[in-house]
């Protein structure tokens, strides 16, 4: 993490949970903002994503095992 951050985060540990509370709220309205004004996410940019997980492993040896496993 950043020194700001962490900064920051020691800062928050001095504050009552009632204060932790009502910035949790500023900074969840404050994101919330961001995001809903943002562009929106297209389906497409996940193609491929975790490839990397599934590189050794054989397709159909995986199909077989997982159908087997339906059957108890």
């Amino acid at each position: 993490m950043s020194p700001l951050y962490e900064s920051i985060a020691q800062k928050v540990d001095s504050l009552s949970p009632s204060e932790q509370l009502q910035l949790i709220s500023r900074l969840t309205e404050r994101v919330g903002v961001q995001v809903r004004s943002s562009t929106p996410t297209s389906i497409l940019e996940l193609q491929g994503l975790g490839k990397e997980i599934w590189r050794e492993m054989d397709a159909q040896a995986y199909v077989d095992h997982e159908r087997a496993s339906w059957n108890g």
